[in-house]
């Protein structure tokens, strides 16, 4: 039987990461008296009030013991966003109070944000965010920095989750386990190899993407809508960007996509990007034991995968 990750115990990681935020602000020169932790999934935000600092401490990762790899990540994300921002793109970028820089503490790896005023009661528009992500796109395509190729998949997380759920008969039942490890050995060489991809989708093209759902990670700011979150920052075909959202927001994008130069979505390109975010989502409920809450919020994407062909219709 899963053991799950207690109340008490979530709620003393919870604590540790913020005594690591605090610390590690102080530690930069802030001052921090009144921490007020803002969000805590797979992520703790805290405030460092009074200061005008946001940390963003992960704390339910694949692999918690390699800071090295989470600082790698970190750091494109510090680096993408800034330069961004020095074009001119709405978009939250790295506290100028602190070094542009991952910072350790207490076993955790951590980044720093400014804090901006959110507006209260507005409702997001999914639609003209998602219409909106192709002039990220465009902007983005001029990025300059290394970024791997489809990194935001992790590979090697969902690798490494459909084993784990061969031990946990109680996160998954066998048949669908066995359906999503022969889903990942069809899917899995086009994810590894951007010259897989590449035969497999001629002509469709890899940029930098923002790689998780950038329609659903547009802060509504006080002054304005911002692009947030780009901890997942990878090359990819842009459709990454529009998985599982479904034709209404597709539609969108591509409205969006006419509009600043870019091609429109291909849908076979979307099938396959489609399936493996739904096998993202099987692998991530290895995770359940540290993160309890996941078992309910996945299991609508586990019913919905259940109804879909095979790897997307995806054949061998």
């Amino acid at each position: 039987m899963t053991t799950f990750l207690t109340p008490h115990q979530r709620a003393d990681r919870t604590s540790a990461a913020v005594g690591a935020a605090v610390a590690a602000g102080r530690g930069l020169g802030l001052t921090v008296s009144e921490p007020v932790v803002l969000h805590d999934v797979f992520s703790v935000v805290v405030h460092l009030a009074p200061s005008p600092v946001v940390a963003r401490v992960p704390t339910a990762l694949p692999r918690p013991d390699d800071l090295d790899a989470l600082a790698r990540r970190q750091r494109d994300e510090l680096d993408v966003t800034r330069w961004l921002a020095d074009r001119g793109v709405p978009v939250i970028a790295p506290s100028p109070l602190v070094p542009r820089e991952p910072v350790k503490r207490d076993g955790y790896s951590m980044t720093f944000w400014p804090f901006v005023e959110e507006a209260r009661g507005k409702e997001p528009d999914y639609a003209a965010n998602a219409e909106s992500v192709a002039a990220l796109h465009a902007a983005l395509r001029d990025y300059p920095g290394h970024l791997g190729f489809l990194s935001a998949a992790d590979p090697d997380s969902i690798a490494d989750g459909l084993d784990r759920l061969g031990r946990h008969p109680d996160l998954i039942g066998p048949d669908d386990l066995d359906r999503a490890r022969r889903e990942w050995r069809l899917l899995e060489p086009l994810v590894r190899s951007q010259g897989a991809f590449e035969a497999r989708f001629p002509g469709i093209g890899i940029q930098p993407v923002h790689g998780d759902s950038p329609a659903a990670n547009i802060f509504n700011g006080a002054d304005g809508d911002l692009y947030a979150d780009f901890e997942l920052i990878t090359l990819g075909p842009v459709e990454w960007d529009l998985a599982a959202l479904g034709p209404e927001l597709e539609a969108a994008y591509d409205r969006g996509a006419r509009r600043n130069g870019m091609r429109p979505l291909d849908k076979d390109v979307l099938a396959f990007v489609n399936a493996l975010g739904m096998l993202r989502a099987i692998a991530t409920l290895a995770l359940a034991p540290r993160l309890p809450e996941l078992m309910e919020y996945l299991a609508p994407a586990v019913d919905h995968w259940r109804t879909t062909p095979f790897a997307g219709g995806m054949s061998g």
